[in-house]
């Protein structure tokens, strides 16, 4: 089980989360990963724990003033990126570039989409993980996996119908062991969840509780 951490925007210490993952990680081998913040790349991924970037965009060397640059987070140490999160809508032209420049670049890729249709689209660009994450659940205190398990059931069936190379991952909500222990009841096989960790008063326990529900 696959537990990924979107720190966003969020005022925390990015340091002392991915030192926190990566002890729990080391410690119970479940594969954990942290996105900070693009400036915070490298200084995450020094900490030893998985990195991720939030995002990268569809374009190669050259003049593009503001653009995350899939090689420049790779140089910093990622190893992964979201696209097309629910905070950062994008074209399907521009996923599909997206994932080109993260693939040339060596980056495992999650694509999040909002509902099971959404997931099988997804499915069809060939990222290495779809997370569906119903916007309606996300930065709540419900999880998708318990507040409506058919959307994870029928997100699961939907990437599997189109390419069952493609993992399924939820998100929305998550944030203790119990909730991981549901989404991979349901066949997801990693979760994606951001507040429950980046706003906690303590992360290495609640990291700790969403590791004891990996299978």
């Amino acid at each position: 089980m696959f537990v990924l951490v979107n720190l966003k925007a969020y005022d925390c210490d990015p340091i002392a989360v991915a030192e926190a993952a990566r002890d729990v990680a080391a410690e119970t081998g479940v594969r954990i990963a942290v996105a900070p913040q693009t400036a915070h790349l490298d200084r995450v991924a020094e900490t030893g724990v998985e990195t991720w970037a939030q995002h990268v965009d569809a374009v190669a060397h050259g003049s593009h003033t503001g653009s995350v640059h899939a090689t420049s987070v790779a140089d910093a140490g990622a190893s992964g990126t979201l696209l097309n999160h629910s905070e950062n809508r994008l074209k399907l032209a521009d996923v599909d570039g997206g994932l080109d420049a993260a693939r040339d670049a060596g980056l495992e890729t999650v694509v999040c989409a909002n509902d099971p249709t959404q997931s099988g689209a997804a499915a069809a660009l060939a990222p290495d993980a779809v997370a569906v994450e119903p916007p309606a659940l996300i930065g709540g205190d419900d999880s998708v996996a318990t507040a409506d398990p058919e959307i994870v059931e029928d997100a699961v069936a939907a990437v599997e119908a189109v390419d069952d190379d493609v993992e399924l991952f939820c998100g929305a909500g998550v944030s203790t062991g119990d909730d991981v222990a549901a989404a991979a009841e349901l066949g997801a096989t990693g979760v994606l969840l951001a507040s429950g960790v980046a706003k906690a008063d303590d992360p290495e326990a609640v990291l700790r509780d969403l590791a004891s529900g990996a299978p």
